[in-house]
């Protein structure tokens, strides 16, 4: 099965990627905790047949969500881990669209009923999006139980601010059919 998702607003780095090992590679201590990394770095290109791979579910692919290079993200992400996709979605976007921010997309993940939720943002520094995703967090946690998690965050290694590649689309948001009514 090829993989079809279509990931032209994520942008992502494509020089590497991380591959799910399912034993413990790197041994971390950030902030006083000890973190144990699964996740290994490929320094190769994440070409389609790696995707396919991925789709296929002979492997587990992660992305960086963070250019570390320049250190910008292009996009804050809810990893919603809730029993209620659509009304996470129903409240998560009515919340971005009051706050202004027009482009954003859900994906399936591997687990049924879980999203995560990229909100393209664009060049932003990363101590602005980790702010600006507590934010996020803290205003839509007044509307619903908090099933999610925030990336890119600071409570985490910079090493951990990666995310599974999305299994499908669940629904965009472009901003276009409603912005008309602003």
């Amino acid at each position: 099965m090829p993989y079809n998702v279509d990931l032209s607003m994520i942008k992502l780095n494509k020089k590497y990627y991380f591959e799910y090992k399912g034993k413990i590679v790197n041994r971390i201590v950030y902030k006083g905790r000890t973190f144990f990394d699964k996740y290994e770095r490929v320094d190769k290109s994440l070409t389609l047949q790696v995707m396919n791979e991925h789709i296929e579910r002979k492997k587990i692919i992660a992305h960086d969500l963070i250019n570390r290079q320049r250190n910008i993200v292009e996009n804050i992400v809810f990893d919603y881990n809730g029993h209620d996709p659509e009304r996470f979605w129903h409240r998560a976007s009515l919340l971005l669209r009051e706050e202004g921010f027009l482009n954003f997309t859900a994906y399936h993940s591997k687990t049924r009923g879980h999203l995560h939720l990229y909100i393209h943002k664009g060049h932003t520094t990363l101590t602005e999006a980790i702010q600006l995703g507590k934010t996020l967090s803290m205003k839509l946690a007044t509307k619903l139980p908090k099933q999610w998690r925030m990336f890119p965050t600071d409570e985490l290694p910079p090493e951990f601010n990666i995310l599974n590649l999305p299994y499908g689309l669940y629904k965009k948001e472009r901003g276009a059919s409603w912005a008309r009514h602003m």
